[in-house]
This record gives C-alpha cells, structure tokens and sequence, in this order.
C-alpha cells in the first residue's frame, strides 16, 4: 500500500478525516483534539431523533464519561451509560448476557446507538452486544486508547474471548462512526501506551516501509506527547487499516495481513491469563518479533531487517522475546502449540502465520513446517 509519510508540522492539528469506503455502510473515522465534548453533535447527526446508550468501564470512566454524557444531554439523546469492570476479562459471556439486558432496560430500540468509550475491551464487547441487540443496532466508537484508535475500533470486527483462545465468538458488525479524540491519550499510563504502539508499527511492518522509516524517526515524538507527530501516526495506520477493510472486509484474504504478530502473541495472551502480566500490544510486539525471527530461519527475510525490528521496539521499550513478560513460569511448545491450533486463521486444522519478506512486505503462509516451528518456539521458549 503506498501511503503518505510526509513529516506533519506543529500547526497540522485540524481534524482529519478518514473514510471507510464500504458502500452504503460507509463511515468515517474522525481525528482531532476536543471531540470528545462534540461528540453529541456528531452523533446526533447520524440519525436525529434518536438515543445513545454509553458503555465503558471503570477506568476510563472517571476521565471521560461525564464529558460524554454531558454532551449527549445537550443533543437530547443520552439514555443512560453502563460502567463494566476493568480489563480483558470483561470481554466474556458472563458480561455480555448482563449488558445486553441493561441496554435493553434502557430501551435501546434499532434506530438508536450503542457508544463504545474505551480501549479495545470495551470496543469489542459493546460491538458485539450492538451487532445481536435487536439483531443489531448502531454503533459508535470512540476509542481511548492508542490501540484501540489505530486498530479495534476500525474494520467491524467485535467478539469476546473463552478458554478456548481471543476472539473466537464474534462478528462483523462495522461502527456508523469513529470519534478519535487525541486528547483521551494524556490519560493513558505509559505502559499501555507503548503497548499500543505496538499496533502502529504493525502498518509499517506488514506493507509500508516508508512509515517504518518516519517511526524509527519519530517515534520519541509519538511516545512523549508531540500532537502533530500523534495525529500522524494515528491517521496514516487508519488510513492502512481502511484500505484493507475496503478490499477484504470479512478477513477472506488480505486482511489477514492485520494479524501480523497476532498467531503468536495471542498464544502467548491466553498462555498469560488474558491478565496485567502481559498486555495485547506486549503480546503482539513478542509476535511480530517472533514472525521476523521465523522467516529469517526460514530463508524469507534479511537478517538486517529483522535487527532493525528488534531495536527499534526495544528503543521504544516493549517486549520482544518470549521471556520478557513472564517471571514465574515459562510457555512451552507444548503449551502454546494448541493455543496456537485455536487461531481464527486455522484451515483444516493447519495453522496460518503472516510471514515476512522485510519491512514492508507481509504475507499469508498457509502451509508452514511443523518441525521448524516446533524447534523454533523450543529455542524461543528457552530463551535462545
């Protein structure tokens, strides 16, 4: 995909707008500053006349529900918000039966919205409920998390997790709107915002080298607070993500290429618990090590791209080997192998990696070897 990276200036702050061109259930994803007071305004004007009902949890509650409410009241159209428990384990049946009956208490009606306020948990749990509610009803996303802005909250995709592995019940069920509101971003602890980043190395990695170039550049920017430099890097990894959403929004093909890193780092999740030991984006920094260090061994990549890699997430502090998240007990091949089994890429039972050719340069690999997968996670498991 070939994307703009020219370098923004400071006085590059407008809102931008990304579309997603999806036909008639076209949306837009807004970036900017001070959105999140508008949001009512905007929402309204999707469908005058109707109600919102707010979910989010109780972290990000305290910073930026009432800012929501409040403006949702001003446009007539809040009918109540519903404040979930913190953390992936949220994303479960035991807490969608419950939310499903409040919305529906609340007297959410088809025409009317669900709003998502929060990271990627939130997001993903409020989706689906909006996708079976009254077999579904509209939803809105404003994401408030790094993460949750470049990647969950675009492209539809909702679901909840069981012990079986992430996301394996869910649906598509594509928002009417995305309020990125870069402001929501000062309240994130500096580990979840890293680990966000994971996901915005990701668009350079799988198919836009000349990103990769500006981040290597202008990562500390990113990281430290640089709104320009945040509003770039937030709509150009949009921009990718609305590109492959456009082509392939059911996953059939080149979408698959957005689970970069994913196969492992989401064995690597459900190994961890779906707990604080280690975070989404940590899992997928660890993966997308984990897919550049495999095809490197299997003659796909060079080895100075795959250094490249490693020091630039290292520079920016987030994991990258098996190891570095886990302090008490170590996964296996034989533990990760059947969390890997589980993967949504799985065809006749084989698992799908995204491999690499370089930067830049993904792609789908449906038949990998198993004896050189079983002896490259033993050394990786072992610290080698």
């Amino acid at each position: 995909m070939a994307l703009s990276t020219a370098q923004p200036t400071g006085e590059d702050l407008a809102t931008r707008v990304v579309r997603v061109g999806l036909g008639a259930r076209q949306y837009d994803i807004l970036i900017g500053t001070g959105l999140l007071p508008q949001a009512g305004d905007l929402i309204s004007a999707l469908a005058p006349g109707t109600r919102a009902a707010v979910v989010t949890d109780a972290t990000v509650a305290p910073l930026h529900l009432a800012t929501l409410e409040a403006s949702l009241t001003e446009a007539g159209m809040l009918a109540g918000s519903i404040t979930l428990p913190a953390g992936e384990a949220s994303k479960s049946f035991a807490e969608l039966e419950p939310l499903c009956a409040r919305l529906l208490d609340l007297g959410i009606e088809r025409s009317d919205s669900v709003v998502a306020l929060g990271g990627g948990v939130i997001g993903d749990l409020a989706g689906f409920a909006a996708s079976v509610l009254r077999r579904g009803v509209r939803l809105v996303q404003i994401p408030t998390t790094l993460l949750a802005q470049v990647d969950s909250s675009v492209g539809g995709k909702t679901g909840i997790n069981t012990a079986h592995g992430k996301n394996l019940i869910g649906a598509f069920h594509q928002p009417a709107l995305v309020i990125a509101d870069l402001d929501s971003l000062h309240t994130l602890p500096e580990r979840e915002f890293k680990a966000g980043y994971a996901e915005v190395v990701k668009y350079g990695l799988l198919g836009d080298r000349g990103f990769f170039d500006w981040l290597e550049a202008n990562w500390q920017g990113v990281v430290s607070g640089d709104l320009a430099a945040r509003a770039h890097a937030v709509e150009i990894s949009c921009r990718a993500k609305a590109d492959i959403v456009e082509e392939d929004e059911r996953e059939t093909g080149r979408r698959a290429l957005l689970n970069l890193g994913h196969t492992f780092g989401h064995a690597l999740e459900a190994f961890a618990g779906y707990t604080g030991r280690l975070l989404h984006g940590e899992a997928v920094a660890i993966g997308m090590m984990l897919a550049f260090q495999f095809s490197e061994e299997l003659d796909l990549c060079p080895g100075e791209d795959c250094a490249r890699v490693a020091a630039h997430l290292k520079a920016v502090g987030l994991p990258t080997r098996v190891r570095d998240f886990s302090t008490n007990d170590w996964p296996t091949p034989e533990t990760l192998l059947p969390l890997i089994a589980q993967d949504k890429k799985v065809k006749a039972g084989k698992p799908a990696f995204i491999l690499v050719r370089g930067i830049g340069d993904a792609f789908v690999e449906p038949d990998v070897p198993m004896d050189k997968l079983e002896a490259f996670l033993d050394r990786k498991c072992s610290g080698r």
